[in-house]
Order: C-alpha cells, then sequence, then structure tokens
C-alpha cells in the first residue's frame, strides 16, 4: 500500500513538475514575442513602421494581438504613404504656381486682413524699388500712392469685399504718371479672416497708343467735318455769287431783280440751315432734369405730320402707343427733333410707293427703356450703306434736300442722355429705326 501511495506521489510530482515546465517555456515564448512587438512599437515611435511578422508557435492570445497590431501597421503605412504621395503633389503644384505667378507680366501683392502685405512676387519689387522682405508687412495704401478717386474705389473694396475688375488706375513713380489696369479678388485666409490678391498691370503704353489713336481718328473727322461742310455750303454759295452778279448786270430790270433776289434769299436760307445743324450736332448739353411723355410728344409729332404732309402725300399712319404715359429724361423740344427727322426720311423713302405705311410703335422694357420705332414699307437702307447712315453728311437725297446731319445729330442727343438709335436690320417690310431712352420711375421722381 505504501508503494503505491509513493508511486503515485511520484508521478504526480513528475506531473507539477511538467506543468511547471510547460508554464515557464510558454512564459519565455511570450516574453520573446512581446519584446519583439516592444521593439516593433519602439521602430514605430522612431518613425519606422514594420509589422512583427507571422508567429506559428506563438499562443493564441499573442498571436492575436500581434496580428492586430501587423494589421494596423500596415493600415497606417498605406495612409503614410498616400500622405508623402498627397505631399509630393502639393510640393509639385505649389512650385508651378510660384513659378507662375514669377512669370506674371504684372504685379503680384497678397494682402492680409490687416492691409498688410504677405508676398510678393519678382515684377512687384523691380516696380516698387523693393525686395520682398522690406516689402513684408507694409500697409497696402503706404506701399501704393493713389490719388483720391482711385483711393476711395480700393477703400470701399476692402470696406464691402467686392472684387475689382480691370479697374484703370494711375499711379506716380519718380515723378512719372503711369497707368495701370488693376484686379481685385478675395480668398478665405481663416475662419473669420479673408486675404486678398491685387494685379497691377502695366497699359501706358496702351494708353498713349489709344491717344494717338484717338487724336488721329478727330483728325480724320474733322478733316471729313471740313470737306462735308464745305460741299453743302459750295453750291448755294455759287447760286448766290451767280444769281447776285446777274442782279448786278441787270439792276432795271425789277421783275428779274426780284426773281434773283428770292433764289438768293432761299439760298440763304439754305446755307443758315446747314450752319444751324452743324451747331446742333456739335452742341454739348447740360442736363437739365426735365421730363418727357415720349407717347403725348409722338401724338403731338404725328398730328403736325398729318395736318401738314402725309394727308397730301396719301400715307397711312398706324398708331400702337400704350395708353399709359412713357416718360423719358429730356426736353419735349429735343426729343421732337430727333422724331420729326425720322418721320422726314420715311416720308422721302415712301415717294413712289403705291400704298405707303408709316407705323410708330412703343413699348417699355422692364420698367427701364422706353423702345421707339418708326417703320416705312420703303425700298429700305441698301446693305451697303447701312454702316453710313449716321455718319455726318452722309444722304442719299438730292442735292439740297437734306444735309446729312438729321440722323446725326439724332445720335448725338440721344447718346447725351444715355439712349441710342439704331438700324434694324432684321426687318424685311422696309426700313425700321429704333430709338431708345432711359424710362423715368414717376413714383422715384414724385410726379406720379
Amino acid at each position: 500500500m505504501s508503494e503505491i501511495v509513493a508511486v503515485s506521489a511520484a508521478w504526480a510530482a513528475i506531473g507539477a513538475a511538467g506543468v511547471l515546465l510547460f508554464l515557464l517555456l510558454l512564459y519565455g515564448v511570450n516574453r520573446i514575442y512581446l519584446r519583439r512587438l516592444q521593439r516593433r512599437i519602439l521602430d514605430a515611435r522612431g518613425g519606422t513602421l514594420e509589422p512583427v511578422g507571422r508567429l506559428p508557435w506563438a499562443p493564441l492570445l499573442v498571436r492575436r494581438v500581434i496580428d492586430d497590431y501587423d494589421q494596423t501597421i500596415t493600415r497606417l503605412r498605406s495612409m503614410f504613404h498616400t500622405v508623402e504621395e498627397c505631399q509630393s503633389r502639393v510640393l509639385t503644384e505649389r512650385n508651378k504656381i510660384n513659378a507662375i505667378l514669377q512669370s506674371l507680366p504684372g504685379v503680384l501683392l497678397n494682402v492680409a486682413d490687416d492691409l498688410t502685405i504677405a508676398t510678393v512676387n519678382r515684377q512687384a519689387e523691380d516696380v516698387f524699388g523693393m525686395g520682398a522682405e522690406r516689402m513684408k508687412g507694409v500697409n497696402l495704401f503706404d506701399l501704393i500712392t493713389l490719388n483720391e478717386h482711385d483711393r476711395a474705389i480700393m477703400r470701399d473694396a476692402f470696406l464691402y469685399k467686392q472684387p475689382i475688375r480691370n479697374q484703370e488706375i494711375t499711379l506716380t513713380f519718380d515723378g512719372r504718371k503711369r497707368w495701370y489696369s488693376l484686379n481685385l479678388g478675395f480668398f478665405t485666409e481663416h475662419e473669420s479672416d479673408m486675404g486678398a490678391i491685387i494685379t497691377l498691370l502695366d497699359i501706358s503704353e496702351y494708353r498713349e497708343l489709344q491717344d494717338t489713336v484717338a487724336n488721329r481718328e478727330k483728325l480724320v473727322a474733322m478733316g471729313q467735318l471740313a470737306a462735308g461742310v464745305a460741299h453743302e455750303l459750295n453750291t448755294p454759295l455759287g447760286n448766290i455769287l451767280g444769281y447776285a452778279q446777274l442782279i448786278e448786270a441787270q439792276p432795271a430790270n425789277e421783275a428779274k431783280v426780284a426773281e434773283y433776289a428770292a433764289v438768293v434769299s432761299g439760298e440763304t436760307k439754305r446755307c443758315s440751315r446747314i450752319v444751324q445743324d452743324l451747331l446742333n450736332y456739335a452742341r454739348k448739353e447740360q442736363c437739365s432734369g426735365e421730363t418727357c411723355d415720349i407717347a403725348q410728344l409722338l401724338n403731338e409729332v404725328i398730328e403736325t405730320f398729318i395736318n401738314c404732309r402725309m394727308r397730301r402725300y396719301g400715307i397711312e399712319v398706324v398708331m400702337q402707343l400704350p395708353p399709359e404715359p412713357l416718360v423719358v429724361e429730356g426736353d419735349c423740344g429735343q426729343l421732337d427733333i430727333v422724331f420729326t427727322n425720322l418721320l422726314q426720311n420715311a416720308i422721302h423713302a415712301l415717294e413712289g410707293v403705291v400704298r405707303p405705311v408709316i407705323t410708330v410703335r412703343a413699348a417699355v422694357e422692364e420698367s427701364r427703356y422706353v423702345h421707339v420705332s418708326i417703320e416705312d414699307n420703303g425700298p429700305g437702307v441698301p446693305q451697303e450703306i447701312r454702316s453710313r447712315v449716321f455718319d455726318p453728311f452722309f444722304t442719299t437725297k438730292e442735292v439740297g434736300s437734306g444735309t446729312g446731319l438729321g440722323l446725326s445729330i439724332s445720335q448725338a442727343m440721344l447718346a447725351k442722355r444715355g439712349g441710342g438709335i439704331r438700324y434694324d436690320g432684321d426687318y424685311a417690310g422696309g426700313a425700321r429705326f429704333v430709338v431708345s431712352l432711359p424710362a423715368v420711375n414717376l413714383k422715384r421722381t414724385g410726379n406720379g
């Protein structure tokens, strides 16, 4: 019996020793794997992301921990690789943008929210004569000296965060005035701050070229005007001279003298009309603040023409006017000249037409402009001369029938009131001229 107990005790001791040995072995293996994991974690802190790797003999719990770590490291390596690619792309794009900005033909200023200069390009350094570091932190209005008008435009733009497009300004450097095209845009710099980008393109040479061309055009226009005046006055003056010589040659023939004197008087009035038309064309009118009801004016003008000329020539008049007033800014007397010129041209164009018709229409476009069209069913204006109908002294009438200033005078009068006149080339039923004038808001002016 004692032997059996001894054997059992021996086996129990052997089993306990085996368990202890297994636990010691398991502890050693876990320690080895955990130390490897610890080294990888320390490497990761240093910036090296390496997985522990597969450990087939590791215990299940340790293997799970290491697998989770390896998966995390793999994801992080992928994320860091993506970040590195993005950083590389951002750096490349930044270099491209910087190269573009530095190669711009004009000045570029990056302005912070407090109106101080943040960055500039090389052209800015050349124009302002100082380096980028020296300009950095300088107030914009200390760097750029503007006149009062341009300064107000810039100040309002920054105050209300309104962009500026192609605004011409002047800057003075070393006593020389230069013209620049200003562009200003805003961008969000932080949550509440807004930065701005300013570009200045030197257009001084372009402006000088514009002035040169304008002066040449003025000289050409003056030459054409002088030639037109000489041409228009030459005929009546020649007639006056000829009939004056006839009067001088036959002073005793009272009947002939009276006849010749009547011709001289008529030609003198013709000269006076030419000069008066020329003065009307050149006159610079001031804004009088008067208003005119176009509908009423058209009715009065048409009534006068019907009584004087249209009934005599058998011309039918079609009026299509709205019942409400069509009020525009301007003197009715001056606008009377415009519509009289157009109606006279229409009557002249209807000579020889079997059933002559003149149509007058008027309408308001979105309470902004009053449009008046005067149409006739004559032959219309030939395509080849449409571009010249508003030129001074251009006329298709016979010599002595017109000065060629009517449409030019009308165009000038309407332009001074913010309006205009055009020939409608799409109208196929004859000739149509359209007059446009800014409408007056009666409620705003207190007249309605």
